[in-house]
């Protein structure tokens, strides 16, 4: 199995990224993958980057399953950056490649397909996406198999998805955003995606609280900084000690996002359900 990951970061949100927890966005999931699909050829390439080296339709069909990272890069806004993303994904789309993705991947696909994005304002999902709920196209959906009828999940985002492109099925949302799971078919391809992050460690959720501390004291979500710190603090225990009821409970979490194998069965539901029979019918399994 060959499997691209495009890391949607810019540079500099890259290296902010790997100095607060050690990793970019593309290389956590390229961890999560190796976990996953140990037997797994990953690439990973920046779309966002000028003068990067990415396949184009016809390279990208040599993979059987393509990755879209998060990203602080607001879709709706015309920058050389989301220029580069956009053209990217379509090229997804008409490679016919299998792809997935979290969070800005979702918007970046959206995006591509006709679909728009807008900023959250006010609202704010920050640290855990809660009371996510199947819709109707969201029962009996792969994507969310294993999932409880309601669940939680990491989240972090100031963006959302507006509306979905024409076709595309709604799987999930919530009280706070709309579009927190969706399917896209466009083109010749393929895309599910989810708003959350089914990727990222508890210790990711606690560095992104750490370096968005003041946006959400801001928008009135802690008082100050030793707020953000201290509920970061608690989050980044229950990392290192998952099985802590005390602490699972202060957080009000379950087995959805304390445990890493069902925190990521988004991802794992990807790779069995639409990477592994696309495999198989391309004689590549």
């Amino acid at each position: 199995m060959r499997i691209l990951v495009a890391e949607s970061e810019p540079p500099e949100a890259r290296e902010k990224r790997r100095k607060s927890v050690g990793r970019s966005s593309g290389e956590t999931f390229l961890k999560r993958l190796r976990e996953l699909a140990p037997d797994a050829t990953c690439d990973r390439v920046k779309p966002a980057d000028r003068d990067s080296r990415v396949p184009d339709a016809a390279g990208l069909e040599g993979y059987d399953a393509v990755f879209l990272t998060g990203s602080p890069l607001h879709l709706y806004e015309e920058t050389p950056e989301t220029r580069r993303e956009v053209a990217f994904m379509q090229a997804v789309f008409r490679s016919g490649t299998p792809s997935f993705g979290s969070c800005a991947g979702l918007q970046v696909a959206v995006v591509a397909a006709g679909g728009s994005v807008r900023a959250m304002h006010e609202r704010r999902e920050a640290g855990f996406a809660r009371r996510i709920a199947r819709q109707a196209a969201g029962e009996g959906h792969p994507l969310l198999d294993g999932r409880p009828p309601v669940f939680d999940a990491p989240a972090v985002h100031t963006d959302e998805v507006a509306t979905l492109p024409q076709g595309a099925r709604l799987l999930a949302s919530n009280s706070v955003t709309q579009v927190q799971a969706a399917e896209i078919r466009h083109d010749q391809g393929i895309f599910w995606g989810v708003q959350y992050h089914p990727e990222i460690s508890l210790r990711e959720v606690a560095a992104a609280l750490r370096r968005q501390a003041e946006d959400l004291i801001e928008h009135g979500l802690a008082r100050d900084e030793l707020d953000v710190a201290t509920h970061a603090a608690v989050v980044e225990a229950l990392h290192q000690e998952p099985e802590r009821p005390d602490l699972a409970w202060r957080l009000g979490l379950n087995e959805q996002v304390t445990d890493p194998m069902q925190r990521m069965t988004e991802l794992r539901n990807f790779l069995t359900h639409l990477v592994l029979p696309t495999c198989s019918a391309r004689g590549r399994a």
